[in-house]
């Protein structure tokens, strides 16, 4: 089962990754930043064509109460799926500085039993 899984790391541009967490991070700030901005006045919208009876001054407002309940549902769900996402923007940057360091302290591990076995056949070539 393991051998999957390294395959698939091994798939894995890490460089890639490496090099564009900073990016994708700063772009899930901005989002956040943007999001948390008070919204941008919008022009009012066009008037929907309702048939030939208007709507009643009742059915109006409960319309309107509809549309602005849905909107404040829209507005929070967006507030939530703007913050997840710079959360795991936060994640995958922390997770390409942990990759990073154990690429590193692997490439020296990887010196270390070199130089040991140099050692080692050192020692029992004398």
């Amino acid at each position: 089962m393991p051998i999957p899984w390294l395959a698939a790391l091994k798939v894995i541009p890490w460089g890639d990754v490496i090099e564009h967490a900073p990016k994708v991070l700063g772009a899930a700030r901005k989002l956040l930043d943007r999001q948390k901005a008070p919204p941008i006045a919008t022009p009012a919208p066009t008037p929907l064509d309702l048939g030939d009876a208007p709507p009643s001054l009742g059915e109006l407002k409960n319309r309107l109460v509809e549309a602005r309940q849905l909107i404040d549902q829209q507005a929070q769900t967006q507030q939530q799926l703007t913050q997840t996402l710079a959360e795991l923007a936060e994640q995958n940057a922390r997770l390409v500085s942990a990759v990073e360091l154990l690429r590193v302290r692997t490439r020296m591990l990887i010196w270390a039993v070199m130089l040991l076995g140099l050692g080692v056949i050192w020692l029992l070539a004398r």
